[in-house]
């Protein structure tokens, strides 16, 4: 299918709804595409939480971000959204974010709207900036398409907790119009607001965000199909997961001194092979011995 961002077209222009998973390493990349994803999101929540042991405040920058999606996208030969936050500066910035992330071969980009320093949209003090800004990072993105950066581009809001729900649908709307790929309205509090916005932002792919004790309801794939959203993003269930994997088995760990009686906490020596393919390590290691 390819990693370019017309492959991630043509999936949601053939009515599949595609729910990506937050990916933040090589190893998690790794899992998500064994497990048969069609697209994969690099959450910068995730890459903050993972890299630096910082919340999603700002801390990430430009560079750490464009680093972390090279070696997620050369473990996957899936199309990878990544979470550009909102570009790091002005329109310039974003340029230089566009082509940083194309050149780390990602299919895609998130831009949001939120004042520097950003903060997770389901986290209370957000800011955002006049539309008019934000808008101004978006075409200068676009317009990139003509020096062949091709990013499927996701215009992402979060003036619905700050400035109401008729003003994020109204950015919504001005995205949409600039020819982004995809607008994405931020942490809506229940299934009335989704339904609003899917009704009153016509003719563009929607994308809704799922998050395990965020502010949005939790809801199916199949829920959000007839609500009107196709792209998904499920960006801290592989996080939160290993997180409680990771504390549960340390913790049998420091009391028992042993996890030998525990074997179903952990996949075994000869499970995890595959998963770093060894056999192809292997082989290549046989052709040049």
């Amino acid at each position: 299918m390819g990693t370019s961002a017309a492959a991630i077209r043509r999936l949601l222009a053939g009515g599949v709804t595609v729910n990506m998973p937050g990916v933040y390493d090589a190893l998690t990349t790794r899992l998500a595409t064994r497990a048969g994803f069609d697209v994969l999101f690099v959450s910068g929540y995730s890459v903050s939480a993972s890299r630096l042991g910082a919340p999603d405040f700002g801390y990430l920058t430009q560079t750490e971000i464009a680093d972390s999606a090279r070696g997620i996208c050369a473990n996957t030969s899936l199309p990878v959204i990544v979470d550009a936050d909102t570009g790091y500066g002005n329109p310039l910035s974003c340029i230089r974010t566009a082509d940083m992330l194309h050149a780390s071969g990602a299919a895609g980009i998130f831009l949001e709207d939120q004042v520097w320093p950003k903060k997770c949209g389901h986290f209370a003090g957000k800011k955002v900036v006049e539309a008019d800004e934000w808008l101004g990072k978006l075409k200068a993105v676009l317009d990139q398409r003509s020096r062949g950066v091709d990013l499927f581009l996701v215009a992402r809001t979060d003036a619905l907790s700050t400035r109401g729900i008729d003003d994020a649908i109204d950015r919504a709307k001005r995205a949409r119009d600039l020819g982004v790929d995809a607008i994405f309205v931020e942490a809506p509090p229940d299934i009335d607001s989704l339904e609003r916005v899917a009704a009153e932002v016509e003719g563009v792919v929607r994308v809704a965000n799922m998050i395990e004790g965020g502010k949005t309801p939790l809801l199916s794939d199949a829920e959000l199909h007839e609500l009107g959203y196709d792209l998904i993003v499920t960006p801290l269930t592989p996080l939160f997961a290993a997180t409680k994997a990771v504390q549960d088995v340390l913790e049998v760990l420091r009391r028992e001194g042993t996890v030998r009686d525990h074997p179903e906490m952990m996949v075994s020596f000869t499970e995890f092979e595959p998963v770093v393919d060894l056999d192809g390590h292997k082989a290549l290691e046989d052709r040049y011995r």
